[in-house]
């Protein structure tokens, strides 16, 4: 578990659609051209497909048209990259250097100019998306160079019909269901108007995961504003407690330090991910032995106590139950 991509398939067909970068350590992010021409590949021939937008810091853009331009290489679909700036706060000072070079141009056929997005002060965070489905905010991190964590919040949707309220209103089944389902008033064959809070229960509110990629610790209050009460929080533990000063020195994170980052934020679930390869996997550890995944978890444990902790693995699918 040394790499962490984020995708988020937001429409229909699960479909990747917006690819989140952590950032630019090679380990991180070498593999998404790779990426992008196996979903070319996979797409077909057709070239009317909506764009791939792809979110990272600062120098992603240049890399990524740079990738395309050296290899000859085609994609059937459109991308846009969007480059997040940093502040000079997240990494050591003698690891700074001066921020790769923003380029507004549009660089490629292919490619929208995509936005260069500036810290929002007042939130201490960065806006991403928001359309109809989900909110996506980017928070600061602290690590050898300028890192991100990623929220990703689903709106709230309307509730379910009222069933024995349209009956008693005397709503015939059919189309006018669907309308007021979408928050659209009908009027019936007898002048009445229902309005959809008039037989809708309570709206269904969204799902929050949250997703921090390498790092030491947060900067500011942003991280901990919008991780709070997460459904899932998604944090590293890349060496063990006993290795705590290490894993600072290099901008990493144990579990404990993940677990009162959890618990600052009240998650109510905490994925562990990032491992170092000195670390065996539950499966391939011997019964008794403490340099294994599963002392990482107990250090997690030790600190959230009875709430669930996870081992992240590759492929993993964990679901979330949706709120009532």
């Amino acid at each position: 578990m040394n790499s962490l991509y984020i995708f988020i398939a937001f429409h229909s067909s699960w479909r990747i659609t917006k690819i989140f970068i952590t950032h630019l350590h090679g380990d991180h992010f070498f593999g998404l051209p790779g990426l992008l021409c196996t979903i070319s590949l996979q797409s077909g021939s057709a070239v009317t497909r909506q764009p791939i937008e792809i979110y990272g810091p600062v120098g992603l853009r240049d890399f990524i048209w740079r990738t395309m331009e050296l290899s000859h290489t085609e994609l059937v679909f459109p991308y846009v990259v969007h480059e997040l700036v940093p502040t000079i706060d997240q990494c050591p000072t003698e690891e700074l250097k001066e921020f790769p070079h923003v380029d507004e141009a549009d660089n490629s056929p292919k490619e929208g100019q995509g936005r260069t997005i500036l810290l929002d002060s007042e939130e201490n965070s960065y806006h991403l998306v928001d359309d109809e489905q989900f909110v996506v905010k980017a928070f600061r991190l602290f690590h050898r160079i300028p890192s991100f964590g990623f929220s990703v919040v689903e709106k709230k949707r309307p509730g379910k019909l009222n069933a024995q309220k349209l009956k008693d209103l005397g709503v015939p089944p059919g189309p006018a269901y669907g309308k007021l389902k979408n928050g659209i008033s009908v009027v019936l064959e007898n002048g009445v108007t229902i309005s959809p809070q008039d037989v809708l229960k309570k709206p269904i509110i969204g799902r929050k995961i949250c997703i921090l990629g390498d790092c030491s610790g947060v900067v500011g209050d942003g991280g901990v504003k919008l991780c709070f009460d997460a459904d899932l929080l998604i944090h590293e533990a890349t060496l063990d407690d006993s290795q705590m000063d290490k894993a600072k020195e290099h901008g990493h994170s144990t579990p404990q330090m993940a677990a009162r980052f959890a618990k600052r934020c009240c998650a109510k679930r905490l994925v562990l991910t990032h491992f170092s390869q000195r670390y065996k996997p539950i499966a391939l550890a011997r019964e008794g032995e403490t340099d294994g995944t599963a002392e990482l978890k107990k250090q997690a444990e030790s600190v959230l106590g009875l709430q669930e902790v996870t081992l992240a693995e590759d492929f993993m699918v964990i679901g979330i139950p949706i709120k009532k």
